[in-house]
């Protein structure tokens, strides 16, 4: 710190001499004086400065940049315009990924400026909000969104946004080979955007731990974005769209490989060490898979993201990088709540009189469980407020409490294990006695307790507070906005089929809307096909087993060949959808009969079809 500050005085005297100046991050970026007390440093190798600029424009805003010295930015440079080109083509394709592109600049040897993003914020903080093993747990990004985007369609909308960047990043960060993915190196808009920083590493370059590579999945793509996408921890039609838009993205990408190839080819000889041999550009085109159909392609892809979503070395990787800046975190750095978008104080609230849990509402949404109703007092007369809180805030304050203060001072906190069903009614009701004790103690405790902030930024009333004041939440579906209405309680299956050369293709897409099981739970579906009339039972045809899940993905195809086109009017595909029971019988979930004469196979058919018991099915 004082090394930075030392520095800053040297620009000060920069700008005292020379009046103003254009960053060369941007010519049009016009600056009259650093802000010192908005100027710090980033706690990675390198240990890049966050450099605050004053804007000449005197209604515009500081300008903010980070300013690094010890890495090769050219390749950073390379690999944003890289990035920029695909958004191009996805763009004019009709496919707005919406990306978030920031600026980079090298301005001499190992040395450069980089943009910084507005209201973003790393993977790493946001998860530690969650303690430091928050990279183990599915929910932190959902409910940081959810703290940002209180209401209803704001939040939807960003998720929205959050589905199409994640999808964009996956596809972006394969191609090109970005290694090095740790959580403080991924970002995220409150709006819902992903992005990417720090391209220290690519084309397949990964960092070594030992001989172990550290980055052992295709690209990042973690169950707490899943639980973004699916809203919620079981997958959701949304999720068919999030799979659909990486493997789109990807077949466009693959349209153009040579380009990519050729402007790589063309920075062969500028000296970047992992760009400097064919071996570097054959990683590109290894993974853009010019030999393959799309729909091998987009089987391709659909692998990698289940082998992405299944890896636990991400988990483990982002982990390790928690415990790893622990040792950074400064000792001005203090606990503050995840639910809480600010926070408040005794001065901007007013002095908490007294607090009174009054009774506890069974809940379904964002998960099924129970809320805690607190009616607050406050000193002003007549101020009165009711908050809602999970168990699980209560215990989350507790927790950062115990950071701030000796067990000592603090009351005990009801034990979170309970015998039998936790989320009952009848532990809710124990538990609302045993939490209005200990709110009660935390207020009549000493005034360094009572008084402090984190106490007062749990009190006081969030956007949802306000929202849900006197009502009750009503269950929501976890894909009411993208789910399309289904026709029957079967559940649909999207299929894709072609005819060429005669070959008859059925990719099997996705299926949405399966019922459970007679014992409530999800069942394991698979797909299987026959081509009728077939006396032999010679063309059966099966997909791999989807496990615990009423919405599955399979993007698999399923081939039959030497069929001539004259046969396809006297065939019938039938498809059933069976729960794999393992020694018992399969259950047949729902099946369809499609007659080939109803689809001109002139071109390719996609669509969903109704699954229902035995009949004909209709797009």
């Amino acid at each position: 710190q004082g090394i930075l500050r030392e520095g800053l005085e040297d620009v000060k005297q920069f700008f005292k001499a020379n009046g103003s100046c254009r960053l060369p991050l941007s010519p049009s970026l016009l600056v009259k004086g650093i802000v010192p007390r908005d100027c710090s440093y980033f706690n990675s190798n390198a240990v890049p400065l966050k450099l605050s600029f004053q804007n000449v424009d005197p209604l515009g805003e500081n300008i903010r940049v980070i300013f690094k010295c010890g890495d090769d930015l050219r390749q950073d440079m390379l690999t944003l315009q890289m990035i920029r080109i695909m958004n191009k083509i996805w763009v004019q394709e009709g496919l707005d990924m919406r990306m978030v592109i920031f600026r980079c600049f090298s301005t001499g040897r190992g040395r450069g400026m980089v943009e910084m993003i507005p209201n973003a914020e790393t993977l790493r903080k946001i998860q530690v909000e969650h303690g430091v093993t928050g990279s183990f747990k599915d929910r932190p990004l959902a409910d940081w969104l959810q703290k940002h985007n209180p209401e209803e369609d704001e939040y939807e909308k960003a998720v929205e946004n959050f589905i199409y960047s994640c999808a964009g990043c996956c596809v972006a960060t394969y191609v090109l080979g970005i290694c090095d993915r740790h959580n403080d190196n991924i970002m995220l808009k409150t709006t819902g955007h992903m992005f990417h920083i720090d391209f220290g590493r690519f084309l397949g370059h990964a960092q070594m731990f030992g001989n172990i590579k550290r980055d052992r999945a295709p690209f990042v793509f973690t169950s707490d974005m899943a639980y973004v996408i699916n809203g919620g921890d079981k997958p959701s039609s949304r999720f068919h769209d999030f799979v659909d838009l990486c493997c789109q993205a990807y077949n466009l990408i693959r349209k153009h490989t040579h380009l990519f190839l050729n402007l790589l080819g063309l920075m062969l000889s500028c000296g970047i060490p992992e760009l400097s041999d064919l071996e570097d550009l054959k990683y590109v085109y290894d993974a853009l898979r010019p030999q393959d159909s799309d729909a091998d392609a987009t089987t391709y892809f659909t692998r990698l993201i289940e082998s992405s979503l299944g890896s636990v070395a991400t988990k483990l990787n982002f982990f390790i990088h928690n415990l790893a800046q622990m040792k950074f975190t400064g000792s001005d750095a203090r606990p503050t709540l995840s639910f809480a978008p600010r926070t408040h104080t005794i001065k901007t609230s007013g002095r908490i009189r007294d607090v009174f849990l009054c009774h506890h509402e069974r809940v379904f949404n964002p998960s099924k469980g129970y809320t805690y109703v607190v009616k607050v007092q406050r000193e002003s007369p007549g101020e009165v407020v009711f908050v809602q809180r999970t168990f699980e805030e209560f215990q989350e304050l507790h927790n950062k409490l115990r950071l701030l203060f000796p067990s000592s001072l603090l009351p005990s906190f009801p034990s979170r294990f309970v015998i039998g069903r936790s989320r009952g009614k009848a532990v809710a009701e124990r538990r609302k006695e045993e939490l209005n004790g200990y709110i009660w103690h935390l207020i009549h405790a000493t005034p360094e307790v009572a008084e402090c902030d984190l106490i007062y930024t749990f009190f006081h009333p969030l956007p949802r507070d306000e929202k849900a004041a006197g009502t009750n939440p009503t269950p929501k579906p976890a894909d009411a906005t993208w789910a399309r209405p289904l026709g029957k309680v079967g559940g649909e299956v999207k299929l894709s089929i072609s005819y060429k050369n005669n070959k008859l293709f059925i990719m099997v897409m996705h299926i949405r809307g399966l019922p459970p099981l007679q014992d409530g739970n999800d069942p394991d579906p698979y797909v299987k096909t026959y081509l009728l009339p077939d006396p032999q039972k010679t063309t059966k045809r099966k997909t791999k087993v989807a496990r615990k899940t009423c919405n599955p993905t399979y993007n698999e195809m399923l081939v039959y060949d030497g069929i001539p086109r004259g046969d396809l009017q006297q065939r019938e595909l039938r498809l059933s959808v069976l729960s794999e029971e393992g020694f018992w019988e399969n259950i047949l979930l729902g099946e369809v009969g499609i007659r080939l004469r109803d689809l001109d196979l002139a071109q390719e058919k996609m669509g969903w079809f109704a699954l229902g018991s035995r009949g004909h099915g209709t797009l």
